[in-house]
């Protein structure tokens, strides 16, 4: 076997999946875990792959197995384990080598990595697919130079899940931090897709009292329209799964509070930072931290009473509110990345960007499709405004009302498909009501406000001198 241009370092599950999909696909790749034993399992496991594997024990070792220039993709823990990581293979690595970053980074830190004057070229991508993704194909979205980008291009692309047109899901999304901020953007999204479906689902449950049983068909109905996508699929599933213990749905048995990694977080932080609403995402945020709640969540039942087990809401009105929402909820997220766009110089392709995410990722859906369509028309563009869009809107909002209410009046807490439809409103209000806070602001703090027939009077009659 010739020695191999890349490695990675990493073999936990993502780490290992990646590795065996890179070999698979043709690339000779050497691999070291900081715990040996892991690197030897990992080899005596690859099975028919092993001979495009070169396992290593020490980092001299790995650099040494590779051709020159050396490509090493680390995915390891992000934030302090990739800074220890850089700063351990600096003696072993040349300046034409590249490290490629493709843990789930904050942006921030991708930038000032590449800011930092590492001795050694330096990328940071996002890849999105778990576990399975990264072992038959993620979506990839890079960040870094062009020269790098070209240079790892034919083992992305490679790797990448393919569209149903055949294009791979990997491509450069712009320069330094650009890759890990839409893979940030990516992950606000899951949480908002998620938390709505999850609403969707308490409609049901608590407001119509349907079974888990009964809600899987639904779920998997919903999957053959405009909803179709990966997590509506797996939520029929989740829905449909027998609990092995009991025997009954295990739905029913699984602890309602969510996990988090932070990426959802990060995202909501930093639309606060560039002044760009995503009030889906921002919910979808807060209700994972309500769900961990648990015991104040008990006492507030205990006292105020649980929801009605009736609501006034049909199946096709939750089906056309979610597509509402899901429209409202992607909006928001190419409108945040198109602001950060200006904000640090990047050349974001929004087309490219939904492209990238038609499959292998976790929000991969079939509307991507035509929301890739929309932007091109007109990059700049909210999808809110897209003609296409605009079709789609006129017809599931009014469902989205109804939901909204029905979930407000029977006590159910719909958090982000309320703030989907409270920003509609919004955005489709010339005349907002913002006049009034430019009167409160001059009034207790003389902050000043413009007026609409342009007159230079910025103050009110409470202004004194």
């Amino acid at each position: 076997m010739q020695k191999p241009e890349i490695g990675l370092v990493g073999l936990g599950t993502m780490g290992a999946a990646l590795a065996l999909n890179i070999a698979e696909k043709g690339f000779p790749i050497a691999v070291w875990n900081r715990t040996p034993s892991a690197t030897d399992e990992f080899f005596a496991s690859a099975g028919d792959l092993a001979g495009r594997i070169v396992p290593t024990k020490t980092l001299a070792d790995l650099a040494a197995a590779m051709a020159v220039p050396r490509s090493i993709i680390l995915m390891v823990p992000a934030g302090k384990p990739v800074d220890d990581m850089l700063a351990a293979l600096a003696p072993f690595l040349g300046s034409d080598d590249l490290v490629i970053d493709a843990g789930n980074a904050n942006f921030h830190d991708t930038n000032r990595r590449a800011a930092a004057g590492l001795p050694f070229r330096f990328m940071g991508i996002g890849v999105s697919g778990g576990e399975e993704g990264a072992r038959h194909g993620p979506a990839i979205m890079a960040g870094g130079t062009a020269e790098d980008w070209e240079r790892m291009a034919p083992v992305f692309r490679a790797i990448a899940a393919k569209a149903e047109d055949g294009t791979p899901c990997a491509d450069h999304m712009g320069e330094t931090g650009a890759g890990h901020f839409v893979k940030a953007v990516h992950n606000g999204i899951e949480y908002a897709d998620m938390q709505m479906i999850a609403e969707t689902y308490g409609v049901m449950r608590d407001g119509l009292g349907m079974s888990a049983a009964e809600i899987a068909p639904v779920f998997a109905r919903w999957n053959e329209g405009t909803l179709r996508s990966y997590l509506i699929e797996i939520s029929a599933a989740v829905a449909a799964a027998a609990d092995p213990v009991k025997g009954g749905p295990l739905l029913d048995m699984i602890v309602d509070a969510a996990g988090q990694k932070g990426t959802g977080r990060w995202t909501a932080i930093e639309a606060q930072n560039l002044g760009t609403p995503i009030p889906v995402i921002e919910a979808a945020v807060m209700a994972r931290n309500v769900s961990a709640r648990r015991g104040e969540r008990a006492a507030g039942e205990a006292l105020y009473g649980a929801a009605p087990e009736r609501a006034s809401v049909s199946l096709e009105d939750l089906e056309q509110a979610l597509i509402a929402g899901k429209i409202l909820c992607y909006a928001q997220g190419f409108a945040m990345m198109t602001a950060a766009a200006g904000e640090f110089g990047w050349a974001l392709d929004m087309p490219r960007v939904a492209r990238v995410w038609r499959a292998g990722c976790i929000i991969r859906s079939a509307m991507l499709n035509d929301m890739a369509s929309a932007l091109a028309e007109d990059p700049g563009r909210n999808l809110m405004l897209a003609p296409y869009f605009v079709a789609h809107l006129r017809r599931t909002v009014p469902a989205l009302r109804r939901v909204v209410a029905a979930g407000a009046l029977h006590g159910l807490g719909l958090p982000a498909l309320s703030a989907g439809l409270a920003w509609f409103d919004l955005m489709r209000t010339a005349r907002g009501t913002a006049n009034m806070i430019q009167g409160q602001r001059d009034f207790f703090g003389l902050h000043g406000f413009q007026r609409l027939d342009g007159l230079d009077l910025p103050h009110g009659p409470w202004a004194k001198g």
